[in-house]
């Protein structure tokens, strides 16, 4: 009996026992295996000069890597980015696909392709998995509410280069152990199985991390978090623990279809005397005889002790300025004015604006933070915005900055509440499937 327990415990250490997924709230709408496709989107949608990038989405299945690797060797791209989007789940093939991302030194970023033949909400169904498995597709790419979590993150850590929006999530947790037996094998032998097992896991964690690159805090903070909850790492831990090493992380511009459109860009940017990030907002709104408004919020800066100016300026034509003390609201500050329309040519026809903000700190210093963001993909979405504006609007406006408790695109279920504040450790149970025997 012993023989056929210590049989059965031995195969079980083929991939596929150590899970370290999303639970069901956050797997819906993602296919039950890994998918990966080439896509092509307008001028810019992927960075400065990039339109056609490389998506892979779904649960990570038993087979992934071999799929994975064999789809790979075909592309000779090296430069092309990819973009990942999973709930996570099977540990020992993200660890095989983040070794073959980084023999390939590969560009990887969190986000959402959006197929453009495939209706609302099917971006998940046979029949648009099997339209993107027949080539190249036209597609959107966006980060918000893009997710790697759990395994998907180890298989991230892989790139020699990983990029996380401000609107993006990767999220980490202790993986799980799932058994399946034929017949009552001894408990205690079980036991003493899943402790070995598990311990041996943890080793396998820590050595991958380390392999990586990556600062053994994160492997020390996975170990903290149960398998039944997710911690969204936060801009801080993202740049301490070597993952997304960015002192500024940019979001590109979108245009978002409210009753009174805008297009927008968050970033975040790292202060310079310490390890804390501020997260920010730009808007542009539409045009009218008055200008076009343009926006600014960010967090307040807690050591200012006093008003703090913004001076906004585009390297088209230095001479067009827009700027002034922003108005505090809360732990938020927000400037707003109407810019002329020959700022927003300048604007439209620059690589970057550039942002410089001055704040009076204790003993009558000045702390002065200067900062470009950029500005590829503007001119495609501003033509969006003026068609968006000649529609009429269908409700009142709504407030902004967002308020606790509004909601927004990235306030569903399991979402930070808010991109101007730290990510919340999301909490949810499930009772997790037992994985097949191999």
């Amino acid at each position: 009996m012993h023989v056929r327990i210590l049989l059965l415990l031995a195969s079980l250490l083929l991939p596929g026992t150590l899970r370290a997924e999303a639970m069901p709230a956050e797997k819906a709408g993602f296919a039950s295996r890994l998918t990966i496709y080439l896509a092509k989107g307008p001028a810019d949608a992927c960075g400065p000069g990039c339109d056609r990038w490389i998506a892979i989405e779904g649960e990570i299945d038993r087979e992934a890597a071999l799929r994975i690797r064999r789809f790979l060797a075909a592309v000779k791209d090296l430069q092309r980015p990819i973009y990942l989007h999973s709930p996570g789940g099977n540990v020992e093939q993200s660890y095989a696909i983040a070794r073959l991302l980084r023999s390939r030194k590969a560009i990887a970023r969190v986000g959402r392709t959006i197929a453009t033949a495939c209706a609302a909400g099917t971006q998940g169904d046979a029949a648009c998995l099997k339209l993107n498995a027949s080539g190249e597709v036209e597609a959107e790419l966006t980060t918000n509410r893009a997710m790697c979590n759990s395994a998907c993150a180890y298989l991230f850590l892989g790139a020699a280069s990983r990029e996380v929006a401000p609107d993006a999530t990767l999220a980490v947790h202790n993986s799980k152990l799932v058994l399946a037996f034929d017949g009552r094998p001894d408990p205690a032998a079980v036991a003493e199985y899943r402790r070995r097992r598990l311990l041996a896991a943890d080793r396998d964690r820590a050595a991958f991390i380390a392999a990586m690159g990556i600062g053994r805090e994160l492997d020390s903070l996975i170990r903290t978090v149960k398998f039944e909850s997710l911690h969204v790492l936060t801009r801080s831990e993202l740049h301490g623990f070597g993952i997304d090493t960015r002192p500024l992380a940019e979001t590109n511009w979108s245009l978002e279809k409210e009753a009174r459109p805008f297009v927008r860009k968050i970033a975040t940017a790292k202060k310079a005397n310490g390890s804390a990030f501020r997260t920010m907002e730009l808007r542009l709104s539409c045009e009218s005889s008055k200008g076009a408004p343009l926006t600014f919020a960010a967090e307040v800066d807690e050591t200012a002790t006093g008003k703090s100016t913004i001076l906004i300026t585009a390297d088209a034509d230095k001479e067009k300025t827009a700027g002034g003390s922003p108005l505090r609201t809360g732990k938020h500050e927000v400037w707003r004015s109407n810019i002329d329309p020959d700022m927003v040519k300048a604007i439209l026809a620059s690589r970057s604006l550039h942002v410089r903000e001055s704040t009076p700190i204790a003993d009558d210093k000045t702390d002065i933070m200067t900062f470009e963001l950029d500005l590829a993909g503007l001119p495609s979405q501003w033509a969006r915005l003026k068609a968006s504006c000649a529609l009429p609007t269908p409700g009142p406006t709504s407030s902004w900055p967002t308020l606790p408790g509004k909601a927004a695109p990235w306030q569903a279920a399991h979402w930070p509440e808010s991109p101007w504040t730290p990510a919340p450790q999301l909490t949810v149970s499930t009772n997790p499937r037992p994985a097949p025997l191999p």
